[in-house]
C-alpha cells in the first residue's frame, strides 16, 4: 500500500517482566513458573507495534529513563518499524517497568508497575502532530497532548484509549473514543444503566465522533453518527494470555480504518471493528502482549468475507 498516512502514538512505553504460573502464590509462598519472559509493554507503545505489524506507518512520543531498560524499549520499537525519534531519554530517570504474574488456572493477571518519566511536549512533537492523520493517546499521553490541542487541526483525528482513569478527560475531543466496558459503565452508567447502546449513545451525546467498547471474550460494540449499535463477537481462537490485547485492539482499529479507506477491507465501520477484534484475539496466543500480534495478511485470512472485499 502506498501513500500511507502517519499514525502517531502518545503515552507509555514500558518493559514488562512476565511470569506464567498455574496459580497465584499465597502469602510467603513460592510457586514454580511455567515461563518467565521479558517484553516491551505500555498501552501506547504496544498499540504502535500492532499498527506497524499490520502495515501502518507509525511513530511514538514517549519517555524512557537513562538505563538499560530504556535502551531495550527503544530497540524493540525500532525493530518493529516504529519511528522512535520522539522517544526521549530523560537523564537520571528510570524507565517504567512492570512485573506481571499471569495465573493460568484463574485466567487473570496481577500487575505491579513502576512509573517512568513524564512526557515533556516539545515543538518537534507539534510538527509530528500536524503531520499525522491520526494521533492515539493513552492515560499517560492525554495531559501532554492537551498542551498542544490548538495544533489538532481538522486533518488530525484523535483516538482515545479510555480504559484507565484519565484526569480532566474531555470526550468531545475524541474522534474515536474507545473505553473498556467497566470504564464506560463508570462514566455513563452511574444511574444504573447497563445497556450498551444507551451508554455509547451518551458518549456520542458528549461529543465523541465514534465510540467502541471492548468487552473481553464477548467481543466489542461500536456506534457511529447513525446511532446504530454494532456488535462483533470475538473469533474462536486459543487464548494463552490476554496481556496487551486491549492495546493491540487500539492499534489494530486504526489500522483497520486505514485499510478500509484504502480498499484493503470493506469500507464500513463494522469491518474495521471486526479487523481489530480479530487481530487482538489472535494476539492472545502468546504470553506477552506483542509476540503473538498477527500481520495484515493473517488477519485478512481469518476475517469473515462480509468484512473483506470478497463478501
Amino acid at each position: 500500500m502506498t501513500d500511507l498516512p502517519l499514525l502517531l502514538f502518545v503515552g507509555a512505553a514500558t518493559e514488562d517482566s512476565i511470569a506464567l504460573v498455574e496459580r497465584y502464590p499465597g502469602r510467603d509462598e513460592r510457586v514454580v513458573a511455567q515461563s518467565i519472559e521479558l517484553s516491551g509493554g505500555g498501552p501506547a507503545a504496544t498499540a504502535a507495534v500492532a499498527a506497524a505489524r499490520l502495515g501502518m506507518r507509525t511513530a511514538i512520543v514517549a519517555a524512557v529513563g537513562e538505563d538499560a531498560a530504556g535502551g531495550r524499549v527503544r530497540g524493540a520499537l525500532r525493530t518493529e518499524g516504529v519511528d522512535v525519534s520522539g522517544l526521549r531519554t530523560v537523564p537520571g530517570a528510570t524507565t517504567s517497568r512492570s512485573v506481571v504474574v499471569i495465573s493460568g488456572s484463574e485466567h487473570s493477571r496481577a500487575i505491579v508497575n513502576q512509573p517512568g518519566p513524564v512526557i515533556e511536549w516539545t515543538s518537534e512533537d507539534n510538527d509530528r502532530l500536524t503531520g499525522a492523520a491520526w494521533v492515539h493517546v493513552d492515560q499517560h499521553g492525554w495531559a501532554p497532548l492537551r498542551t498542544a490541542t490548538t495544533r489538532l487541526g481538522r486533518t488530525t483525528q484523535l483516538s482515545l484509549d479510555a480504559g484507565n482513569p484519565i484526569e480532566d478527560l474531555d470526550v468531545a475531543a475524541a474522534t474515536l473514543y474507545v473505553p473498556t466496558l467497566p470504564a464506560l459503565l463508570e462514566r455513563y452508567g452511574r444511574d444504573g444503566t447497563t445497556e450498551v447502546a444507551t451508554l455509547l449513545g451518551r458518549a456520542l451525546d458528549d461529543g465523541a465522533g465514534r465510540a467502541v467498547v471492548t468487552d473481553g471474550a464477548r467481543g466489542c460494540y461500536g456506534m457511529g453518527a447513525d446511532r446504530q449499535l454494532l456488535h462483533v463477537p470475538a473469533p474462536a481462537e486459543p487464548v494463552r494470555s490476554t496481556l496487551g490485547a486491549g492495546d493491540v485492539f487500539h492499534g489494530a482499529l486504526l489500522a483497520g480504518l486505514v485499510h478500509a479507506a484504502h480498499g484493503e477491507i470493506a469500507s464500513h465501520f463494522q469491518a474495521a471493528i471486526a479487523y481489530a477484534t480479530t487481530a487482538a484475539t489472535v494476539s492472545c496466543r502468546a504470553t506477552d502482549g506483542r509476540s503473538g500480534i498477527p500481520e495484515h495478511a493473517e488477519v485478512l485470512s481469518r476475517l469473515d468475507p462480509i468484512h473483506t472485499n470478497e463478501g
